[in-house]
C-alpha cells in the first residue's frame, strides 16, 4: 500500500499532466473533444459544477485564442487547472483513471512535436571545424607548430618513414 504522502505526490503529478495537456489543446483542432472530456470529469460534483467548468474552459480557450503570445497565455493557465484537477482527484480519487484516459485521448489528437536542427559551421583564416549534429567527433592531431619554428628535424624524420 502506498504511503499517503506518495499518493499525494502521484495525484499532484497527474493533475499537472492533465492541466498541461488540457491547456495545450486550447485554441487547437483538438479543443472541442478536450473541452467536453474535461467538463465531463467534473460531473462528480454535480451538473452545476460541470457547466461552470465548461464555461471556464471556454473563457480560457478564448483568452488563448486572443492572446498575442498564446504560449505565454497557456503557461499562465496551467497552475489554475492543476489546482482544479488536484481538488477533483483529492475529492474523487476514482477519477484518476478518467484523467489518465483524457490525457491519452487529447495527446493523440494534438499534432506531434516537431524538432528542427540547424548547424552552421564556418572556418576562416586557416581555421578548422570539427562538427557533428547528434553524434560524436573525435579528433586526434598534433598541436600546430608555432610560427617560425624549426621543423627540419621533424621533416627529416617523416622522410625517413617514407
Amino acid at each position: 500500500m502506498l504511503d499517503p504522502q506518495d499518493t499525494q505526490h502521484i495525484l499532484e503529478a497527474l493533475a499537472l499532466t492533465g492541466a498541461t495537456t488540457v491547456v495545450a489543446a486550447m485554441a487547437t483542432d483538438a479543443w472541442q473533444a478536450t473541452r467536453a472530456g474535461t467538463a465531463r470529469l467534473f460531473r462528480h460534483d454535480g451538473p452545476e459544477r460541470q457547466e461552470a467548468t465548461a464555461a471556464r474552459l471556454e473563457a480560457d480557450a478564448a483568452l488563448v485564442a486572443r492572446a498575442a503570445d498564446a504560449q505565454r497565455a497557456r503557461l499562465g493557465l496551467i497552475p489554475r487547472w492543476q489546482l482544479e484537477l488536484e481538488e477533483l482527484l483529492r475529492d474523487h480519487g476514482d477519477a484518476a483513471g478518467e484523467v489518465q484516459a483524457l490525457v491519452r485521448e487529447v495527446r493523440s489528437l494534438l499534432p506531434g512535436t516537431q524538432e528542427s536542427w540547424v548547424q552552421n559551421n564556418i572556418a576562416r583564416d586557416h581555421g578548422q571545424v570539427f562538427a557533428s549534429l547528434g553524434g560524436n567527433v573525435i579528433v586526434h592531431q598534433d598541436p600546430p607548430e608555432p610560427a617560425g619554428a624549426d621543423t627540419s628535424a621533424r621533416d627529416q624524420e617523416d622522410e625517413g618513414r617514407a
